[in-house]
């Protein structure tokens, strides 16, 4: 009697198996397909500024091309001028006084992420996730071993976790709170006093918080990035702040992002990237110098827009019936509450989720946004508006017209 066939081995560990795609670049590149086969598809599901890059950052760029030391290997936690420079920004900026052995430099804001977690997470650690959350932040804690526990806050409390909250979440095997403020996906800001008592919170029980501050110029209505390392000195020690420059520079595709954190634990995630991607692109290193060491000019004209655009797509949102917009107070993100469609019909399709609904809205008004489901509970939509004004209001219109046939 022949012995049984054995299985075929996995094709794919399940590390990597696992792995959900990132809602948002799926939902951009389904757009972007539609726009290729002659559909006049807008776009709301990119989360990158609609602007160029400014010139002199550009011009900095050309002239690295030019000399020779840009086109070696140069050390893998990034330029010397280029971390001073960071450490010298952060200062400046959230008045945050580091040095430049505390920063390293990585292939934009997600290889910041990862390495953090990396550099903090032994396998079953758990770490605290505000809801909504950027779609990369629990895949990033799966692969570094850790397990994400959410901690959902509605529309109701501005998108903002309580320290009630995240005590109630709180395990023998918490040992990390994840930071995102201003927040994609929300652009809710928590306030000075809030990100004081969640820090005082995470140091009296010995928690590390990474905190994700790559919006931190764009916000609005007098509305201030705080930084936990600022607001609760104490928790220096125990703080991986994570940031970059492709938002508030226009210059998503340059892949330059940044960790700052203790001594030793940049020392432990520079040897990680030593093996796992060497230095980041000396061209954009060099773009990135250009940026952090000039003015704020053109920064704050980018902001005028996005806050122009922000209150006209919150305006548009919360006039649609069933629809709930909060105004948000920073990033470029609008995240209206679709809650009162749920369980209603359009076109013949019963509107079950908010995933759903989205793909009505894809299909029968050609506007691409991304549900709810992709950043945690399901009942919401995300909308970037950073996009062109014209853009923005057919957009919103087309979606005002389809919604007003829900039934």
């Amino acid at each position: 009697m022949s012995e049984p066939t054995p299985p075929a081995p996995a094709r794919l560990s399940a590390r990597v198996a696992g792995i959900a795609e990132s809602a948002t670049l799926a939902v951009d590149g389904k757009a972007k397909a539609l726009k290729a086969a002659g559909r006049q598809v807008i776009g709301f599901g990119a989360g990158e500024p609609d602007f160029p890059t400014p010139k002199e950052i550009v011009q900095a760029a050309v002239d690295a091309c030019t000399d020779p030391a840009n086109h070696r290997y140069t050390p893998a936690g990034g330029l010397p001028a280029l971390r001073e420079a960071i450490a010298a920004k952060t200062a400046r900026d959230s008045g945050y006084e580091v040095t430049a052995s505390q920063v390293i430099v990585t292939n934009g804001g997600k290889q910041a992420v990862y390495q953090a977690f990396a550099a903090l997470l032994d396998p079953a650690d758990e770490v605290l996730l505000p809801a909504p959350y950027w779609t990369t932040y629990p895949e990033a804690i799966r692969l570094a071993g850790g397990v994400p526990v959410e901690v959902f806050a509605d529309e109701t409390q501005g998108y903002k976790v309580t320290v009630e909250q995240l005590e109630a979440a709180r395990t023998p095997r918490t040992k990390v709170l994840l930071m995102c403020s201003p927040s994609n996906p929300t652009g809710a800001v928590y306030s000075p006093e809030q990100v004081r008592a969640i820090g005082e919170w995470a140091h009296d029980h010995g928690l590390w918080v990474v905190s994700d501050e790559i919006y931190e110029h764009l916000v609005y209505d007098g509305a201030r990035a705080a930084s936990i390392p600022v607001e609760v000195p104490e928790m220096a020690d125990r703080t991986i702040v994570v940031n970059g420059v492709a938002k508030t520079y226009a210059m998503t595709g340059w892949r330059v992002g940044w960790m700052i954190g203790p001594v030793d634990v940049i020392k432990g995630a520079a040897n990680l990237q030593s093996h796992l991607s060497s230095n980041v692109a000396n061209v954009s290193q060099r773009a990135a110098l250009a940026a952090l060491t000039g003015d704020l000019d053109t920064v704050h004209e980018m902001r005028t827009a996005f806050d122009r655009r922000r209150r006209r797509i919150t305006e548009l949102l919360d006039a649609i019936v069933g629809v709930e917009c909060p105004l948000p107070e920073g990033a470029f993100y609008a995240y209206p509450s679709v809650r009162g469609l749920i369980g209603k019909s359009l076109r013949g399709k019963e509107i079950t989720s908010s995933a759903v609904l989205a793909e009505i809205i894809l299909t029968e008004a050609e506007v691409a946004v991304v549900p709810g489901e992709a950043f945690g509970p399901s009942g919401y939509l995300r909308l970037s508006y950073a996009l062109a004004d014209d853009d923005l209001v057919e957009g919103v219109t087309r979606i005002q017209r389809l919604l007003a046939e829900v039934s």
